[in-house]
């Protein structure tokens, strides 16, 4: 029993790490959930290929659907593909003049 869950780990954690580099951008998502994206997307890919295949579904499939999974929690978090956490409008501290260059702030020169 422990084996088929250390298993399950490995493998969610491999589809899930596949699924994370085919989406492209750094995203901020730790291993647990990366282990949770993995399996859900073997489970959504087996139904999938059950669905269309008459077969339960392959590598293929789940690293798609866990490759749609982290596609979905970055929309959902508010990021694009070039941003994952949706920062678009924040420059980091200080003040920026029109031109967009700092004007003062806690490290200008």
């Amino acid at each position: 029993m422990i084996t088929y869950i250390i298993l399950l780990i490995i493998s969610g954690l491999i589809v899930g790490a596949l699924g994370r580099l085919a989406i492209p951008g750094r995203d901020p998502m730790s291993i647990p959930m990366t282990i949770a994206v993995g399996i859900a997307g073997s489970l959504i890919g087996g139904l999938i290929g059950q669905a269309l295949f008459n077969r339960p579904g392959g590598m293929l499939l789940a690293v798609l659907s866990a490759a749609a999974i982290v596609f979905a929690i970055r929309k959902f978090r508010g990021g694009s593909l070039d941003d994952p956490r949706g920062r678009r409008h924040m420059h980091g501290g200080g003040r920026h003049d029109m031109s967009g260059r700092r004007r003062g702030g806690l490290f200008s020169r």
